[in-house]
């Protein structure tokens, strides 16, 4: 039992129903073609559907208890003793109940976001922690308005840490999240481009990015990019950390030495560790796990342990073994043209491998600055890559730059990611890697499959 819904007529106190009876809630759901049993349902609005609809159907599938929106007429085939709750907003009694709940289990709450990384971040941070407490996570995407207060409303009693990850797409986006789950530790891993079509400028993405600080609790610490002089601001406040390669920061990170399985590296010369991802960008984000551990309390031998067991969310430089025994480097679940260049650079990182491929996609929200920030990913495009292929009428214009130079590199834009299969065939050796990198609505993902 998660809470009961007379615990909940304490906070919602117009109902009807049994309510006032100690029914158990283990589930709160939205979804009513789930399955469940001892469930409070939530019926959304939204633009072209209304959750209220569903009644009947969340009733059938084992709803308990309900929010009901008290200017809608309640219909005639709820059970008298079902416990109603009406409220003004069904989506805003969401967060309220999923701010209770989080106050009445009282985690150890870490929130995080920034324009890339986040969601390796929290892979890093939950496997970390999890080997000394019990920690619950963010799972997939659930972490928007609605998705946050369904993932701190999924925890256990005995949940000890939740881990949050918190995304956005205008201002006051991060601002709420950060109401709702008042992190004792906030983390902002970096500031790209993502969301810049709404933003209108880098500093605009960082501005909504300190939004997580809102809700933070007294006392609590804010870790940030320390290399990222967007973040400088925040290097005033009482309690903010910095992690980064620069000698200024509190946690300086060296010594990384990488491969196509992982990286090394050291933090302040005194502590080494290993992670299962390449990528300098990835050593940054499994620093903020290792600080947040430290400061918990916990050994070097815990945390390296962590680290090793992160079971990464898919499509983060997933390495996939192809045909022929080629290396695939799935990464294509989402992209900027800060990733997209971090990949590039693991890329030319990778020992081993005699051809080096890229597959780049369309990068999508970045409105009037799309041609200039998809123009600026040629600047990092050289030896040891030898083959560009690009898809979509955006990434172009990546070739387009690449043909300015006088280069070796063999290009092949195309405009539909068909095309790229039969180039692609002709590679298909334990010589050679290729990186796959778009925007989400690419879908890339349905290239590796077919190379597999």
């Amino acid at each position: 039992m998660k809470f009961t819904t007379k615990w909940m007529t304490e906070h919602f106190q117009s109902y009807q129903g049994a309510a006032g009876d100690h029914i158990d809630i283990e589930h709160v759901y939205t979804d009513t073609r789930k399955e469940t049993s001892k469930a409070l349902f939530v019926p959304i609005e939204g633009d072209s559907f209304d959750g209220h609809q569903f009644l009947q159907s969340a009733i059938e599938n084992g709803a308990v208890a309900a929010f009901w929106n008290k200017e809608k007429p309640l219909p005639s085939f709820v059970p008298t003793d079902f416990p109603i709750f009406f409220v003004n907003d069904t989506l805003i009694a969401l967060q309220q109940l999923a701010h209770l709940y989080r106050s009445l289990i009282n985690p150890h709450v870490i929130g995080i976001t920034g324009s890339n990384g986040k969601t390796t971040t929290k892979d890093f941070v939950a496997s970390v922690l999890s080997k000394s407490y019990e920690t619950h996570k963010t799972k997939g995407n659930f972490n928007n308005h609605i998705g946050l207060p369904l993932t701190i409303l999924d925890m256990s009693p005995a949940t000890q840490v939740l881990v949050l990850e918190m995304g956005m797409n205008h201002f006051g986006e991060i601002e709420q999240l950060s109401f709702i789950a008042e992190p004792d530790v906030a983390v902002i891993t970096n500031i790209g481009e993502s969301h810049i079509e709404y933003l209108g400028s880098r500093e605009g993405i960082a501005q909504a990015k300190s939004e997580i600080t809102a809700g933070l609790k007294q006392n609590g610490k804010v870790l940030v990019d320390g290399d990222e002089p967007l973040l400088a601001p925040l290097h005033t406040r009482e309690g903010v950390v910095s992690c980064g390669f620069d000698s200024k920061n509190q946690y300086v990170l060296s010594n990384i030495d990488m491969n196509d399985r992982g990286s090394q590296f050291t933090i302040n010369e005194a502590h080494a560790f290993e992670i299962n991802l390449p990528g300098k960008h990835n050593v940054k984000n499994a620093s903020f796990a290792i600080v947040i551990a430290q400061q918990l309390g916990m050994s070097q031998e815990q945390i390296q342990e962590g680290l090793r067991a992160m079971d990464l969310t898919g499509m983060r430089l997933e390495r996939i073994e192809g045909k022929n025994g080629v290396t695939l480097i799935n990464d294509a679940y989402n992209a900027s043209p800060t990733s997209m260049m971090a990949s590039i650079e693991v890329m030319k990182d990778l020992p081993h491998f005699s051809r080096k491929i890229l597959v780049l996609g369309d990068i999508l929200e970045l409105g009037e600055l799309s041609d200039s920030l998809h123009r600026s990913i040629a600047a990092v495009i050289a030896e040891p890559i030898d083959t560009v292929i690009t898809i979509g009428n955006r990434a172009s214009v990546i070739v387009e730059e690449l043909e300015k130079e006088d280069s070796s590199l063999a290009l092949y834009p195309f405009t539909e990611k068909e095309e790229a299969i039969p180039v692609l065939e002709q590679y298909l050796n334990e010589d050679t890697v290729i990186l796959f990198k778009a925007s989400r609505k690419l879908a890339l993902e349905t290239i590796v499959q077919s190379l597999t």
